[in-house]
């Protein structure tokens, strides 16, 4: 099957056959050529890459009429394609993206013509969904869904350009950071049920996440070095696949954090009970090396530890109720109190880079701009300073 490469101008074009088709008034068959400009960025590599792209298309036999091809049919192209065939997107992330298109996206768009949907369109999908009292957050999610499909589509050449690139995401408001004191982390343990203090405990002194505490193997604990390595999450349900254990989703959290010698102590006497459990429940035990498991040895049910266990705790010790999360800033808030170096903050919390830190913590390190100031003019003056010069 051969195509044909034309220049018209600083523009090219393709043509390829896509079959035949019946020529009533001559009573014969022809040749069913199609011609397609090359989108940006016109160039003789672009036209020839888009052509054999076409050409391996009708060869495998899903080739579609880009003019023709609607919204529904590219996502399910680009999801065997990209999201799927490619193995860049890890399974829970698919599973929302399939959640995004089956609830919100194919809904609004699903029956449209791709190369006709435009930039109104998509603002009044983004309006609707806002009225109908989704998050901004999760707008935003279906927005930069659509663009990354969207962009996809220009690459491959069913699109010119991408509608949803002129569409603003919706203002997300940052949440509230909040923390407990050190007075306030004492009492709350205090209130935490005895089994549940090493949980909580090592979510304090260790500021992991909630799917890494849930996650935890004995595997990664180094006694030794008073050290838990991070290489594990768990990963929410959603829709019809049940919670997992997988790989945390950015490089950066693949790493150690330090544990307090109180903390191991309290994960030996754990990993103590833990194995009288095992004994009780014998051949029922299903050994996943959970630290935090449940008495049979699975995965323990994040929804109960919040409401049975979490919430329950801060309000049984008169503490006002905050987010799981705000444990890991509690870490942090922690760390700036004792006076640890924010390149320490950093390595702990495992941030991406130290300005990260600073963006979320910098207001908490005290401020001590007038300190370095007298400790400059001591330096320089030996603190023997007057309008006219040096005593």
């Amino acid at each position: 099957m051969r195509g044909s490469i034309q220049k018209r101008g600083n523009s090219y074009a393709i043509r390829y056959e896509v079959g035949k088709k019946w020529d009533a008034v001559n009573e014969c068959w022809q040749r069913n050529q199609k011609k397609e400009k090359v989108p940006y960025p016109h160039t003789k590599k672009h036209a020839e890459a888009l052509l054999a792209e076409r050409l391996n298309q009708l060869n495998r036999g899903d080739y579609l009429e880009p003019a023709k091809m609607t919204f529904a049919e590219f996502q399910s192209l680009w999801m065997k394609k990209y999201a799927i065939g490619e193995g860049q997107i890890r399974q829970s992330t698919l599973n929302l993206y399939d959640g995004f298109f089956r609830n919100h996206l194919v809904p609004a768009f699903g029956t449209q013509q791709l190369a006709i949907i435009g930039v109104e369109d998509i603002q009044g999908f983004k309006a609707e969904k806002t009225a109908a009292g989704l998050s901004p957050q999760t707008v935003k999610h279906l927005l930069r869904l659509l663009r990354q499909m969207l962009n996809h589509a220009i690459d491959w050449g069913y699109l010119r350009e991408n509608p949803a690139n002129k569409v603003r995401n919706p203002k997300v408001p940052r949440k509230e950071m909040d923390f407990l004191t050190t007075e306030e982390i004492g009492v709350f343990l205090n209130h935490v049920p005895a089994p549940w203090f090493p949980f909580f405990l090592t979510a304090i002194v260790s500021g992991m996440r909630f799917g890494e505490l849930l996650a935890m193997k004995w595997g990664n604990l180094d006694w030794k070095r008073g050290q838990y390595f991070v290489r594990e999450t768990w990963l929410r349900p959603r829709g019809e696949h049940p919670p997992s254990i997988s790989e945390p989703k950015t490089d950066t959290s693949v790493a150690p954090v330090d544990l307090t010698p109180t903390c191991l102590e309290a994960l030996a006497s754990h990993r103590t009970t833990q194995l009288e459990e095992r004994l009780r429940a014998g051949e029922e035990y299903k050994d996943m090396d959970l630290i935090f498991a449940t008495p049979k040895g699975t995965m323990l049910d994040s929804g109960n530890v919040i409401n049975r266990v979490y919430n329950p705790a801060l309000k049984a010790a008169g503490l006002r109720r905050i987010r799981f999360h705000d444990l890991r800033h509690t870490c942090a808030s922690l760390l700036i109190y004792l006076g640890e170096c924010p390149k320490y903050i950093q390595k702990q919390l495992r941030h991406g880079s130290i300005e990260m830190t600073f963006d979320r913590y910098g207001h908490l390190f005290p401020d001590t701009n007038k300190e370095t100031s007298r400790r400059v003019d001591e330096a320089l003056f030996g603190g023997k300073l007057t309008l006219t010069g040096v005593v």
